[in-house]
């Protein structure tokens, strides 16, 4: 048994070593951070049991990290220790409890900062001046970047103000911003190279670069957060440190919080676990710190951790699983798109099943296939994708459909510089449903009652078999359908009457034309006044309108020569839908002449109808919060915009403190 035990524990540390390889040293991860931490705790579970076992190379007894032949190696001042991490707010409680027994204090105070998804490096300035730039490695050395990090800005050469230590070690993150690494990775892909497989993964690639010319193109960034070896100054606590390197002249995260105590810190994470997808950078947790320094000194660290710090993770936003199979779903438009199904796995909170692969192309250049082990990735932690193959395990390769698997119609690619196969059959019933639900969607002819299992059955019996059927229903019919009872029959007749007048913005947007979405729609409706007008323009005419591009007006023009388009037009007319677009009449109200934003989801309207409602009433309707913001309206989960209203002093209202200035 304990010969067992042993080789357990062995093979364990083996595999560790295998992905710190991959992750620092590679930077090729093959998987999430969650998955590496579960190793690491397995670990340090069985050698808890078997402290007979523990050597002094095992990883739980160092900082995980290598260094690079290839660059000079230098030692830390102070040693760069790694947090030991939280998953629940258990953990936190747990770690509370310790921080206050080792100090015999219950009322503590703690900073909390986002936890960037970036790689570490170590400053070291003497009178003011940068001499040294280097990674974590080890812990205790690492490797001499000084030229690469010379390149990134956000790091001054020489320290701002008189009032600066003799020596300086700053410790930061330096990282990619998510808009950077999609250019990159799309320079990459141009070029034939192999794509980073996330903005950190580019990051560690790019500060060990050999030629700085290359890294000065990569866009780095950098935000420093904590404190190494220093002398010559008097810091007292870690709140007061940030604000000095803000007088430095470093960038520092200007969304961190002096805390009075765990509840504060508690609500901080859950508000930027909903807030960081507004971020235009990566933040996988909150790093919670005791502020006082001589609190930090007694409390003092582990061989690897403080005991005065530790990361809050949220739920992790990446995970590996296998592909079951590669399936081909028809969109509204005809467009197929493959999708990978998944063996089940937890990503960010939820369970994932499946994953999108955007189109064959993208299959190609994965080289994807059914049986793969693959990286997954909630995409702005809302929509599941592929992110690379990390065990290649299929055999055959994926092929292009060439019929519909919908409705078995012809598949092609209509122009050659399109990366989209699509089905051209109009009768196609999958393009059908989909479309329905997108004309019935509420920020087009808001047809409450109209879901998928409604339009699914409408679609199979063959009681719509295009828009304009929508308003040839009968109760009788309705009443065929599966949970379809007189009062909610009678209620979706009512929403579709009703649906009858919405204006030509929200029929265009309805009508599901492709590359115009829901703004275009009202530049279209607001240009032209009325539907005659618009499908009597020349291509030319849609051109000339500032919003709409080539590409759209090419799209639109297309869409409005087609016969059959002609034909639906004049059954809608028929039904008695509203073909015209009124000019808002000016109304004098308290909204005049002042400038609102819009956060949060909205219950009365969509965005662009607030917006609208604003620019009727003589107000200013922008997206971006600035000093000139007068309101900031906010609904149902605010994102970033509410706290920087906060920080600039805007006032922030509600929907119904809206409504009642319209009124």
């Amino acid at each position: 048994m304990p010969q067992e035990i042993s080789e357990k524990i062995e093979a364990l540390r083996d595999l560790i070593r295998r992905h710190d390889n991959l992750y620092y040293v590679l930077a090729q991860p093959e998987i999430s951070d969650k998955e590496y931490d579960d190793l690491l705790k397995k670990l340090e579970v069985l050698e808890k049991k078997n402290p007979q076992l523990i050597t002094s190379d095992s990883p739980t007894q160092r900082v995980s990290g290598q260094v690079i032949d290839t660059f000079r190696t230098v030692k830390h001042r102070e040693k760069m220790f790694s947090l030991d991490n939280a998953y629940s707010f258990e953990e936190l409680d747990d770690w509370r409890e310790r921080v206050g027994r080792g100090l015999r204090k219950k009322d503590i105070e703690y900073v909390v900062e986002l936890k960037i998804d970036g790689v570490s490096a170590n400053l070291s300035y003497e009178e003011g001046k940068f001499i040294l730039g280097a990674t974590r490695g080890d812990g205790s050395s690492g490797e001499d970047v000084t030229q690469n990090l010379k390149t990134i800005r956000a790091i001054p050469l020489v320290l701002l103000g008189k009032n600066v230590p003799k020596l300086l070690e700053i410790r930061g993150e330096v990282y990619m911003p998510r808009n950077d690494f999609t250019l990159l990775n799309k320079s990459r892909e141009k070029d034939k190279e192999l794509l980073f497989a996330n903005p950190r993964n580019a990051t560690a690639g790019s500060l060990k670069l050999l030629d700085p010319a290359i890294a000065i193109g990569r866009n780095l960034k950098f935000f420093a957060h904590s404190l190494g070896a220093y002398q010559g100054i008097d810091i007292p606590d870690h709140w007061r440190f940030l604000n000095l390197l803000k007088a430095w002249g470093l960038a520092i995260n200007n969304f961190s919080r002096l805390c009075s105590g765990l509840d504060e810190v508690k609500k901080y994470c859950l508000d930027w676990q909903e807030e960081k997808k507004d971020l235009p950078y990566d933040v996988d947790g909150v790093v919670i710190k005791v502020n006082k320094l001589d609190y930090q000194k007694a409390l003092g660290s582990t061989l690897k951790s403080p005991r005065w710090a530790i990361a809050y993770k949220f739920p992790a936003h990446q995970a590996t699983t296998d592909v079951l199979r590669i399936i081909n779903q028809v969109g509204r438009t005809g467009v197929i798109t493959p999708v990978a199904e998944l063996s089940p796995v937890k990503c960010a909170g939820v369970t994932i099943k499946h994953a999108t692969l955007h189109n064959f192309d993208e299959i190609e250049r994965l080289g994807i296939r059914q049986g793969d082990r693959v990286l997954i990735e909630r995409a702005g932690d809302v929509i599941p994708k592929v992110v690379k193959v990390v065990k290649s395990r299929g055999k055959s390769e994926f092929a292009i459909p060439r019929r519909c698997p919908a409705c078995a119609g012809q598949v092609v690619k209509e122009r050659e510089e399109e990366v989209a196969y699509r089905c051209i059959n109009p009768s196609c019933p999958a393009q059908l449903e989909k479309g329905l639900l997108h004309f019935a969607s509420r920020a087009a002819m808001d047809i409450e009652g109209m879901g998928e299992s409604a339009v699914a059955q409408l679609v199979k019996q063959k009681i719509v078999r295009d828009f304009s059927d929508i308003y040839n229903m009968r109760k009788p019919q309705l009443l065929t359908l599966e949970l379809f009872k007189d009062k909610k029959a009678d209620n979706l007749l009512n929403a579709i009457q009703n649906s009858k007048k919405r204006p030509l913005s929200r029929l265009l947007y309805g009508l599901g034309i492709r590359h115009v979405g829901e703004k275009a729609a009202l530049v279209l409706a607001e240009s032209f006044k009325t539907l005659d007008n618009l499908m009597q323009a020349k291509r030319s005419d849609f051109a000339k309108i500032y919003e709409v591009g080539e590409v759209m007006a090419a799209s639109i023009f297309e869409f409005f020569s087609n016969k059959a388009t002609r034909q639906l037009i004049n059954k809608l007319k028929k039904s008695g839908l509203n073909m015209k677009e009124e000019s808002p009449e000016f109304k004098e109200s308290l909204i005049t002449g002042k400038a609102f934003v819009f956060t949060g989801e909205l219950k009365n309207f969509s965005r662009l109808e607030a917006q609208r409602l604003v620019r009727q009433y003589g107000g200013n309707a922008t997206s971006i919060v600035s000093k000139n913001t007068d309101f900031l309206v906010a609904g149902e989960k605010p994102g970033s915009k509410y706290t920087k209203a906060q920080k600039l002093g805007v006032e922030i209202i509600n929907e119904v403190e809206f409504r009642r200035m319209i009124k």
